[in-house]
């Protein structure tokens, strides 16, 4: 018996020995994921990266990782190339990598899959809009003045005119639909169109004002836009992507 306790204590401290170094490895191989990340996708901040399951430490046997999760405070993404592009600001940008593996000497991760989260603020892609007063009839100009959440997963397009010279007194609004095009594009299209002082207004005219787009390109790894919708902070998107390189 007292050989069997003595036994017992010894697998015990073992034991603990082995979670302690598990969970120094991991923090670790956090804090160098998290360095690695910021580098490759140029980033302001450090992210925070989450190594999740146990043991850490079979799991860097096997050449991968069941699951990590990254998440980046605000992300500059760009808006396509060329002259015209620039960047838009996309805040919390949470991803939940699956199936990670990475190369014999740590170099490069690349996850099987990844979903996540993030939200472009109104005041963002407001900056997308045709926010210069534009001629969309004789004697009438409109721009986009403002953009907030309009319920039910739709967004609100405030727009201020001016007729024959009189600025309406208050801006009007539609209500519009956000969605996601070919993966990269965010795009606004009111549902129906806003009255001007009774000014009957052809309707191509009037939605090239409320209607509009924005690419968004380069999100880390590869990643593209999945589903998007208004909501009280901005517009929510939801990421999804294969084959997404973490590192390297």
């Amino acid at each position: 018996m007292r050989a069997l306790r003595i036994l017992l204590i010894f697998v015990v401290i073992l034991g603990g020995l082995f979670v302690i170094a598990d969970r120094l490895a991991v923090n670790f191989a956090e804090d160098e994921a998290a360095d690695r990340l910021k580098t490759t996708e140029n980033l302001a901040t450090t992210p925070d990266v989450s190594i999740k399951g146990f043991p850490f430490l079979t799991q860097v046997v096997g050449g991968s990782l069941d699951d990590i999760e990254v998440g980046i405070r605000n992300y500059e993404a760009a808006t396509g190339s060329g002259e015209g592009a620039r960047k838009i600001r996309i805040d919390d940008l949470r991803a939940d990598m699956k199936g990670v593996e990475f190369s014999g000497d740590y170099s490069s991760a690349t996850a099987t899959s990844a979903t996540g989260t993030a939200t472009i603020a109104y005041d963002e892609l407001l900056k997308t809009a045709k926010s210069e007063p534009t001629q969309i009839a004789p004697g009438v100009t409109a721009n986009v003045v403002g953009l907030s959440d309009g319920g039910n997963g739709k967004i609100k397009v405030a727009v201020e005119a001016t007729v024959l010279g009189t600025k309406l007194p208050e801006p009007v609004s539609a209500l519009g639909s956000v969605t996601v095009v070919d993966g990269d594009t965010v795009r606004v299209k009111a549902d129906g169109l806003p009255k001007f002082a009774g000014v009957d207004l052809a309707e191509n005219r009037v939605r090239s004002i409320t209607d509009f787009q924005q690419k968004i390109d380069g999100l880390p790894g590869g990643i593209q836009l999945d589903r998007v919708q208004a909501a009280p902070d901005g517009v929510e998107i939801a990421v999804k992507g294969s084959n997404v390189r973490l590192a390297g």
